[in-house]
């Protein structure tokens, strides 16, 4: 199994939750559910404490989520099932390897993984990911820009170029939107030692607010 450069369970493991956990939905994929932009099955592609793949379950879709990090595939299990929740299902796995769901989800949701895998990595997951979807499957992808992280050998998340982002993605997809978007994170994670200091230029209240792209594409059928 290939192993990410970050060190995803030390985040888990933190008395804190991790920046990119703030306890619901990212508002941009948020929106895309109340339009009706998604169809089960859903694949949420690196999970983490799973409030996208909670959500879509209260709403009555059925969901798989798939994450890294066996703390995190823990905490989301058991987060579903204190809310009763039957239809979200959560494994550990590679997301840039894995397999067993060939052909399976109508909808994949990236709710900020894209610019967390190593620059190497990204090909490989997003060939991985077409194939776990249905001939015209939507993927929705939500990334930082380029304002955000360094370069790739660092640890910490790369932000993508609109035109970058959209020359990955439709190398294994048919990208059919890239527009500008916002990431919401908690600010309080900074001040625990989180390594974002990078970020905190976008701080607003008790929120980072960073800018990035929301990405729709489909597979061809």
């Amino acid at each position: 199994m290939t192993e990410p450069r970050m060190d995803w369970e030390s985040a888990y493991r933190q008395d804190v939750a991790p920046p990119w956990s703030i306890g619901h939905p990212q508002p941009a994929l948020a929106e895309l559910i109340a339009a009706g932009r998604v169809r089960s099955e859903v694949l949420d592609a690196g999970c983490g404490h799973a409030e996208l793949s909670l959500e879509l379950a209260r709403q009555g879709y059925r969901v798989v989520g798939l994450d890294f990090s066996p703390t995190a595939v823990a905490a989301a299990t058991a987060a579903a099932a204190e809310r009763g929740l039957t239809s979200a299902t959560f494994a550990q796995a590679d997301v840039a390897d894995f397999g067993g769901y060939d052909g399976r989800f109508s909808t994949i949701m990236d709710s900020g993984l894209f610019h967390s895998l190593p620059v190497d990595r990204r090909s490989d997951y997003l060939r991985c990911i077409a194939r776990a979807a249905a001939s015209g499957a939507a993927l929705f992808i939500l990334s930082f820009g380029s304002e955000i992280g360094g370069d790739a050998a660092q640890r910490g998340p790369r932000g993508v170029t609109e035109d970058e982002f959209r020359d990955a993605v439709s190398a294994h997809w048919v990208v059919d939107d890239v527009h500008p978007a916002l990431l919401y994170g908690n600010a309080t994670a900074i001040t625990e030692g989180a390594d974002v200091s990078d970020m905190a230029r976008f701080v607003d209240g008790q929120h980072m607010k960073m800018p990035g792209f929301l990405l729709s594409a489909h597979k061809a059928a």
